[in-house]
């Protein structure tokens, strides 16, 4: 995706959470490329070069990587007096741990002549060899999906949600050394990158929100409840929120309505970006998990969300990601619209088993959408598809990286 953004834009931003391959994707485009150089704005020395003389630093006839350009944002004015100069494209690689055009001390210099592209962590498919395309599949087949039969257990679906996808902790052998990655990672996060985007009063203060938050995944964002449990005031919580979403810790998946559903809350869901690591916040652990007393569907819920919307980075077509909960208490986990306003609706269950009941919210917007609805899927820990009425279907989770678009 990269290499073909390059070959027709003339800046190319990747951005994404810390520790998911920004750097190693990027120097992999730069080593393939002759003539390319990088620069590492992470080195005291070269960021002190570039803020001297940013319009030298920049001055390169051939692709130029610059790592973690957010650290001199003065950087991105001469690199918009480059590419106006010589408009070719492929001339700048820019790499970054926050949404670097959202930043406010960021200038607003590159509209029209960059390509910004999301880098999440591992997808399952990834992890695994798949082929990733349950939201093609789902849009082109709908209900006449197909997936093979699986045997995965719930427990395996758990494993792989504590296991996240960084790729340091999917390389690392046992849960007691991922926890040690993550430990670590949330500390970088705190004292380095929200540091570098933002003062911030009270570190520890942000560490407690990142608990509740982990604690609410699939939940409401709603700022005042947080703000009462923390005994923060909300105009603390809005922004410590803001800036957890800058850097990809969380992500707000926004509500869905439309005229034929008017009762729809507009509150957004909070999403952990990995599953991994809002399972480790809020204290999860393989034992704990296997205890049937243990609420799991937060974490499976927000570990499917997190597969969805990696896939939304390479559909073939641009789908958004919203949820649906309206004032009667109807409940949609998930709703995947595409531009021309055809629906793809979800919900999400832990539990091997599936029953009619499960269907309530999907069927309500059966009914109100007709036609626009392709197919409504209840993805749960099960093992077969199955087919429960029209247009839908109860899906294994495990689809979300072996299902497959037919031609």
């Amino acid at each position: 995706m990269a290499l073909e953004a390059l070959a027709d834009t003339r800046v190319v931003v990747i951005n994404g959470a810390r520790q998911v391959g920004k750097s190693t994707l990027a120097h992999e485009i730069v080593a393939a490329t002759p003539g390319a150089r990088e620069l590492y704005l992470d080195e005291a020395a070269v960021r002190s070069a570039a803020r001297q003389d940013p319009d030298g630093v920049v001055h390169h006839g051939s692709l130029l990587l610059i790592d973690e350009v957010q650290r001199v944002p003065e950087l991105l004015l001469s690199i918009k007096r480059e590419v106006d100069r010589d408009p070719r494209p492929g001339r700048y690689l820019l790499t970054g741990s926050a949404r670097l055009l959202d930043l406010k001390d960021l200038p607003d210099s590159l509209p029209g002549r960059s390509e910004t592209i999301e880098l999440w962590p591992l997808s399952q498919g990834e992890i695994d060899g798949q082929p990733d395309r349950f939201v093609d599949a789902a849009f082109r087949d709908g209900p006449g999906l197909k997936i093979p039969r699986f045997t995965p257990r719930r427990a395996d679906y758990l494993a792989r949600a504590m296991r996240g996808g960084y790729p340091e902790a999917v390389h690392r052998p046992t849960a007691r050394r991922r926890a040690r990655f993550f430990d670590s990672y949330i500390s970088d996060l705190i004292n380095r990158d929200v540091r570098q985007i933002s003062d911030i009063e009270r570190p520890a203060d942000m560490r407690r929100l990142l608990n509740v938050v982990a604690g609410r995944m699939g939940g409401l964002a709603v700022i005042d409840n947080m703000s009462s449990d923390l005994g923060l005031p909300r105009t603390t919580v809005k922004r410590y929120l803001d800036l957890l979403e800058l850097i990809y810790v969380i992500r707000r998946i926004p509500a869905w309505s439309s005229n034929a559903t008017s009762r729809a809350v507009a509150t957004p869901k909070l999403l952990m970006v990995d599953s991994g690591l809002g399972a480790h916040l809020g204290g999860l652990t393989l034992a704990r998990v296997t205890d049937v007393t243990v609420p799991v569907g937060p974490l499976v819920e927000n570990f499917a969300l997190g597969e969805i919307a990696r896939q939304l980075t390479w559909t073939e077509e641009p789908v958004r990601l919203y949820h649906y909960r309206d004032r009667d208490g109807v409940e949609v986990d998930g709703v995947l619209e595409r531009a021309s306003g055809e629906i793809v609706a979800l919900e999400i269950k832990a539990a091997e088993t599936v029953r009619a009941d499960d269907f309530r919210g999907l069927q309500h917007l059966a009914r109100r959408l007709g036609d626009r609805l392709i197919a409504g899927f209840v993805l749960y820990a099960g093992s077969e598809t199955l087919p429960f009425g029209d247009r839908m279907r109860a899906v294994p989770l495990a689809g979300l990286w072996q299902a497959s678009p037919t031609s």
